[in-house]
């Protein structure tokens, strides 16, 4: 057992020197081309975390026409209320929603050149779970209701983008993990090619094929993992410059959201997995040029 560990020491000890003499350009080559899929698995987690917030709570707009009557508007009231699957509900002047209006720059000017309130009466109903659909029709047939809006429409079409964008993710991430193998096969075949002497005198004194493939195996895995720690400094880097033009954006919007942080978990698995392909690598590059030397 210790003697077995001694090899793996002398092996990993051996990958050091080489990778450091060698290994970081492709190390770095690695890093920017897996900072492309982490990069998006970060901005895809952002966004079906804004998602989620935009549906927790869905709301439903009621607009009424414009000749219903004030005491007509507020009968509307009792059916709301006895709708179970209505869970809160508030109503909004017309005098108000103008008031709001007239509060946004610019548009004061406009709403006055009009003469007259052109905003109806609405209300804002907060719904009992996701299926809207139902009780935006039932809403919609409702006696003096001249138009109503569901949140959930556009909260739908961003789950819909992030799922087409998860898909185009998964395929990038195929197509940069192949590439990601080929480069550390090239990397380990150009290091056969430089040791190949000293291979074939290791061959003819006894040394088994093990005891070869583990420097190489060691050293396609130390890239491996060396490019998926730079890819995951790059997202941080990245997504840290965007946070600060994010946080402008969504403070005008009265918002305090930001992009989502790989999470120490998500940093591990992306840095395991580069090195088990870096190893792939090795190993595909380590079988094929052996038996060439043999």
């Amino acid at each position: 057992m210790i003697g077995w560990l001694r090899q793996h020491v002398r092996a990993l000890r051996l990958a050091l020197r080489r990778f450091a003499a060698g290994g970081t350009l492709s190390a770095l080559v690695i890093g920017v081309a897996l900072a492309l899929p982490t990069g998006g698995y970060a901005l895809l987690e952002s966004l079906r975390g804004l998602a989620t917030r935009a549906s927790f709570d869905p709301q439903i707009s009621i607009f009424l026409k414009g000749e219903v009557k004030r005491a007509e508007a507020l009968a509307l009231e009792r059916p709301l209320r006895a709708d179970r699957r209505v869970a809160k509900i508030r109503f909004i002047p017309r005098e108000e929603a103008l008031k709001e209006l007239n509060a946004v720059q610019g548009l004061a000017e406009v709403t006055a050149a009009l003469g007259q309130n052109p905003l109806p009466d609405t209300y804002v109903v907060t719904a009992r779970g996701d299926d809207l659909d139902p009780l935006v029709a039932d809403l919609a047939r409702m006696p003096g209701v001249a138009h109503v809006q569901s949140d959930s429409v556009w909260a739908r079409r961003l789950a819909a983008i992030a799922s087409a964008g998860r898909l185009a993710l998964w395929l990038l991430a195929s197509v940069l993990g192949i590439g990601l193998v080929s480069v550390t096969f090239n990397t380990i075949r150009l290091q056969i090619l430089t040791h190949r002497t000293e291979i074939e005198v290791s061959k003819l004194i006894g040394a088994t094929d093990a005891f070869i493939r583990r420097p190489f195996y060691y050293l396609g895995l130390l890239q491996g993992m060396a490019g998926g720690a730079i890819a995951i400094a790059i997202v941080w880097i990245s997504l840290a410059l965007l946070n600060r033009e994010v946080a402008v954006l969504a403070e005008s919007f009265g918002s305090g959201y930001r992009l989502t942080f790989p999470g120490l978990p998500d940093a591990i698995i992306a840095i395991a997995l580069a090195g088990l392909l870096g190893w792939l690598g090795a190993h595909l590059s380590v079988s094929k040029h052996l038996r060439q030397i043999e």
